[in-house]
């Protein structure tokens, strides 16, 4: 049963408006369902939108931010829980470990680490919870044609399509969500 998501997505202010207008729609379909928020406990960019919607709807949100980045991300200190942690690889962690699945939006570096990460522990059979992308308006697709080249040139096996789904609505990913309770 899917009952929190840890989400991976921008700490950027400056994203497209229509990505914030997804983030805040997930929230409060998230808080509409009963489902739970775990994320990066910024205040800004995509992080903190979805945080905040999902609050504004009476859901329950999960923060945890490394020490050092409490200030740098401005630490989201409105939510159910509030996390601070060591280390960045505390966090991943926890992020890691709180959500029944991954939902994984547009985002930078920190978020392709993220996605990266949790596809190898499932390849490696450390997890297996659903990854989910959220390709708006096809952020996904160049990493995605990636994906099939590194396969394709046996750097992968042929199966990690398996280990994610790939959504273009946030419609689907509530589907999929909950096809998997």
């Amino acid at each position: 049963m899917i009952s929190s998501v840890t989400v991976y997505c921008s700490s950027s202010n400056l994203a497209p408006r229509d990505y914030f207008t997804a983030a805040s729609d997930l929230g409060r379909a998230f808080a509409k369902r009963g489902i739970g928020l775990v994320f990066g406990g910024g205040r800004v960019g995509l992080m903190g939108c979805i945080a905040d919607a999902v609050m504004e709807g009476g859901g329950t949100v999960k923060g945890i931010i490394p020490r050092f980045l409490e200030e740098r991300e401005v630490a989201h200190y409105g939510l159910t829980e509030l996390h601070v942690v060591e280390t960045m690889h505390e966090r991943k962690m926890k992020l890691a470990e709180w959500g029944d699945a991954y939902l994984v939006l547009p985002g930078g570096f920190g978020t392709l680490d993220e996605l990266v990460e949790v596809i190898t522990w499932k390849h490696l059979g450390h997890h297996n919870k659903p990854i989910i992308l959220l390709n708006l308006n096809g952020f996904w697709n160049p990493l995605l044609l990636f994906f099939d080249r590194i396969a394709a040139e046996h750097m992968v096996s042929e199966e990690h399509g398996s280990y994610y789904s790939v959504c273009n609505t946030i419609l689907e990913v509530l589907e999929l969500l909950q096809e998997q309770a």
